[in-house]
């Protein structure tokens, strides 16, 4: 099966995580936009509120991304790593990845709960990476340091996806060793994991390019031509408090003016719609041809006593997890 074959066929769990997180959307807005009308209406207290209704909104998506959406996740990176090794796929992929993931719930939990593990191993052997950033100095090697950070950050995403992936693969394997076996795969094959590099930011920004300008259009016009009194109380809310707190007028200036909370609101929900289409569409496909580089490697050189001794010097946290296994 082609990288796009296998990518298509697992489209569905996206397309159902997909409508998850709109969900969790949609809920988060009623419950901001509910708690400032009801706290304006109240005591005059919409700002109050507000935060109230955001709080609440976080809460339930951050319940739904723990139940649903991880295991949605699991299931289609299951799925895709049947592809890729088996090159087939059964007629319906989401109902056989959901499956799996409950036949393999307690492997899927303990790998999610490792994935910090496996996140600090990176962080400690690539922390000689950001000296290059330190040894620049100045503002420059500020700016070094954190495009550096960025792209491991990214870059470990999907190691994370890709050690799951290698669990599934080596299902006879505790949880533990399999992802210890995968973090001296990524570390032996490096550069054959992650030759398509340049399409992983090259697709990513041209997508935050257009589809995040074409979100941020808009909901400005939105928000500008349809909701400009609710944006009026907001900063008229924004001014009140600032005033009964003895805020510095200076910090939140800003703020005050109606069309710029326009521009603010517009960008950060810009901003997360863009970052669900980019997980829904670009990143699945990214991560297939990424995943099989990795399960062709980790097959073709099988990890070693030796590497895994190379690995538990360079990472005590590596050498902890290595020790559970």
């Amino acid at each position: 099966m082609s990288n796009y074959e296998v990518y298509k066929k697992t489209l569905s769990f996206s397309l159902v995580g997909f409508g998850i997180d709109m969900l969790a959307i949609v809920i988060w807005g009623v419950l901001a936009g509910g708690g400032f009308l009801i706290g304006n209406q109240i005591n005059d207290k919409g700002l109050i509120g507000l935060g109230i209704g955001l709080v609440l909104g976080l809460i339930v998506s951050i319940l739904l991304k723990v139940f649903v959406s991880n295991v949605l996740k699991a299931g289609q990176i299951a799925m895709m790593t049947q592809g890729v090794t088996e090159d087939s796929l059964p007629d319906n992929p989401l109902h056989e990845g959901r499956k799996i993931v409950k036949e393999r719930f307690a492997s899927i939990t303990a790998f999610f709960f490792i994935t910090g593990a496996i996140k600090g191993i990176i962080r400690q052997i690539t922390r000689t990476i950001n000296k290059i950033g330190t040894a620049v100095g100045g503002q420059a090697g500020d700016a070094v340091t954190s495009a550096i950070d960025s792209a491991i950050q990214i870059l470990v995403g999907y190691l994370c996806d890709c050690c799951l992936g290698w669990v599934f693969y080596r299902k006879e394997l505790s949880t533990a060793k399999a992802s210890c076996e995968g973090a001296v795969i990524f570390f032996k094959h490096g550069k054959t994991l992650f030759k398509n590099i340049g399409r992983i930011f090259g697709m990513g920004a041209l997508g935050l390019i257009v589809c995040g300008g074409a979100f941020f259009g808009i909901f400005y016009a939105i928000f500008n031509f349809g909701m400009s009194g609710s944006f009026q109380s907001l900063a008229n809310e924004i001014s009140e408090a600032a005033v009964r707190n003895a805020w510095d007028m200076t910090d939140v200036q800003f703020l005050l003016d109606p069309k710029t909370l326009v521009l603010i609101f517009a960008g950060v929900i810009a901003l997360i719609l863009y970052g669900m289409v980019h997980s829904v569409f670009i990143r699945p496909f990214i991560l297939v041809g990424v995943l099989r580089n990795f399960t062709a490697s980790g097959i073709k050189d099988m990890p070693t006593e030796e590497e895994f001794a190379t690995l538990n010097n360079k990472s005590p946290r590596f050498a902890k997890l290595y020790g559970q296994a």
